[in-house]
C-alpha cells in the first residue's frame, strides 16, 4: 500500500563540496514521518567547486534524491523556485508538503518532524522555524543578532504578524501555499519575501494559519563559509516593504 501523502524537501546548494555529502546523508538518516513518502530535491545553483558532481554521484546511489542543476549561479531564491517547480512534479499532483532545508549543516534535519507536525495534523498552512525560542544554538555574531531583530521587527510591523525570526531558513508549506507563493527574489531576499507573501495570502478568504516551531542552529563563521553579507540585510528591509505592502 503506497503512502497517502508526499513530502518534498528542497535543498538549495552553492559551492558546498566539503559539506554537501554529509548534509544529504544526514537528511537520509532522519526518516520521514510515518505514512509520508519523501523526495529530497537538491538544487545545485551553478557551483564551481565540484558540488554538482558530488550531487550527481549521490543521485545515482539514492532513489530518494533528485538533483536539479542551474547554470550560471543565480542565487538562493532562484534555487528555491527551481526546487518548488520540481516539487510540483512529485507524484501525480505535486508534493502535498514542501520543506526548505539548507545544505550547510547549520540546521538539523532531526527537527523536521517537529516542524512538519502542525501541517500533518491540519493545524497550519505554513510553518516557520525559529532559532530563538528555546532550542540549542551556536553563539556567534552580536551585530548579526541585532540586525535580525531589526528586520524581524520591521516585518512584524508591516505584516501584523508576531514572529521571532523571519530569517530562519527552515520553512514548510502545504501544497496549495507552495504553489501560490510566486516569489521573485533571486538571492537571500527570498526569506523576507516569503514571509511577506504568506502574510498577505488568503485561503477561502481567510488569513493563513502560520505557526512558529523552534529549531536548533549551528551557525558558521565567514571563515567557515557563511555567505550572507550586510547588503543582504538592506535588501531584506526593501523586500519587507515591497512585498508586504504592495504584494
Amino acid at each position: 500500500m503506497s503512502p497517502s501523502r508526499t513530502l518534498a524537501v528542497i535543498v538549495p546548494v552553492y559551492n558546498e563540496a566539503a559539506l554537501v555529502e554529509r548534509a544529504i546523508e544526514s537528511l537520509r538518516d532522519c526518516p520521514a514521518p510515518a505514512g509520508i513518502e519523501r523526495t529530497i530535491i537538491a538544487v545545485d545553483d551553478g557551483s564551481s567547486d565540484g558540488t554538482g558532481g558530488i550531487l550527481d554521484r549521490l543521485d545515482a546511489e539514492h532513489e530518494e534524491l533528485v538533483v536539479v542543476h542551474l547554470k550560471p549561479n543565480r542565487g538562493k531564491g532562484a534555487a528555491i523556485r527551481a526546487g518548488m517547480e520540481r516539487a510540483g512534479r512529485v507524484g501525480e499532483r505535486g508534493a502535498d508538503f514542501v520543506l526548505i532545508h539548507d545544505a550547510d549543516l547549520e540546521y538539523d534535519p532531526a527537527d523536521h518532524a517537529r516542524v512538519l507536525e502542525p501541517l500533518l495534523d491540519g493545524r497550519a498552512d505554513a510553518v516557520l522555524g525559529t532559532r530563538f525560542l528555546g532550542q540549542t544554538h551556536r553563539v556567534l555574531y552580536y551585530w548579526h543578532s541585532i540586525a535580525n531583530r531589526a528586520i524581524t521587527t520591521l516585518c512584524n510591523m508591516v505584516t501584523n504578524l508576531n514572529l521571532s525570526d523571519i530569517e530562519c531558513c527552515t520553512k514548510a508549506f502545504t501544497r496549495e501555499v507552495a504553489e501560490r507563493l510566486g516569489t521573485k527574489e533571486d538571492r537571500f531576499g527570498i526569506e523576507p519575501e516569503m514571509v511577506a507573501r504568506l502574510a498577505r495570502m488568503r485561503v477561502d478568504g481567510k488569513p493563513l494559519r502560520i505557526f512558529e516551531v523552534p529549531v536548533s542552529y549551528a551557525g558558521r563563521t565567514y571563515a567557515e563559509g557563511k555567505k550572507i553579507r550586510a547588503r543582504d540585510g538592506v535588501r531584506a528591509a526593501w523586500c519587507i516593504v515591497r512585498y508586504g505592502l504592495f504584494g
